[in-house]
């Protein structure tokens, strides 16, 4: 199965079935009590445009609109237990759970996923590293999210050691050349860029996350077949990483922005497989959102 669906979670996720999906990552709103807004633009290379690029090119911007939405709930952990709880339920008896949040909420969530998956099906707490953006002068810079891993079963989950993508060595004299050249498995801190605004890979939606850390999810908590879940899905990023190397997903919004960004994304980033399905059925017959994705 291949589908996006256009749902609330709670709408969509009953219907799964029990112990069927071997990954689920999720990246929920942060609660950070802001709105978060991105315009997407397109980019063309024009000597009459608005932007000047490298080597003095120039370059005309054409807007695309401003996706957006509310990031504050009163009681953020409410929020989030009826879908942990499912994600529970469907996660399969070999898989893994990953929940990506930040400062802000992360702990309270801890303490409620503890208490769904149980405190021994706790494996990680892997901190996702990144130097962008701003730096306050009364505080020290927020530069990591963080990401709990869980599994149904500790004495027996899908984690294939030997996809670990390898990273350099820091000190690469101090440990030979055969070890410099073949690299280091990372630690719980992973250094990964954000999606740079001028990036092929930046698609417009507020918090994108980068392939390069859902690659390495899907690779080693996965098996090539296994469906892989993600009922908060945004920018689709799972989706491509699940796509491109050989598994299966399904990605869930209510966002009909999200939607159309992630149909679009994975018809451009994998032609070569069969199609996906996008799931409109929430959606008001009179709605012109199934004509622009067709």
């Amino acid at each position: 199965m291949n589908k996006i669906i256009l749902a609330d979670n709670l709408a969509a996720l009953p219907s799964l079935p029990t112990e069927s999906v071997g990954l689920i990552y999720v990246d929920p709103p942060f609660n950070t009590g802001k709105r978060q807004d991105r315009t997407r633009l397109t980019v063309t290379q024009d000597e009459e445009g608005d932007r000047v690029g490298f080597g003095g090119r120039r370059y005309r911007s054409t807007d695309r609109g401003t996706l957006g939405f509310h990031d504050s709930f009163d009681d953020f952990c409410a929020f989030l237990e009826p879908s942990l709880r499912q994600a529970h339920r469907i996660l399969k008896s070999d898989g893994s759970f990953f929940l990506h949040l930040d400062y802000r909420e992360v702990h309270y969530a801890k303490v409620l996923t503890d208490a769904i998956f149980g405190r021994d099906h706790f494996i990680n707490e892997i901190i996702w590293a990144y130097d962008y953006g701003g730096r306050p002068k009364d505080r020290w810079p927020a530069k990591h999210d963080t990401l709990l891993w869980y599994v149904r079963d500790p004495d027996d989950y899908v984690f294939h050691y030997d996809e670990i993508d390898r990273i350099p060595y820091m000190a690469p004299g101090l440990v030979g050349a055969e070890k410099a050249e073949r690299g280091k498995t990372p630690t719980d801190v992973w250094w990964n860029t954000i999606v740079p605004t001028n990036s092929k890979e930046r698609n417009g939606y507020p918090t994108q996350k980068p392939l390069g850390i859902l690659n390495r999810i899907v690779r080693v908590h996965s098996n090539p077949g296994d469906t892989v879940l993600d009922f908060f899905a945004g920018s689709g990023t799972t989706g491509e990483a699940a796509w491109r190397l050989g598994r299966n997903f399904i990605l869930i919004d209510n966002s009909e922005e999200a939607v159309h960004i992630m149909a679009e994304r994975l018809r451009e980033a994998a032609p070569q497989h069969e199609g996906f399905t996008v799931d409109l059925s929430p959606m008001p017959q009179e709605s012109p959102f199934e004509e622009a994705l067709a």
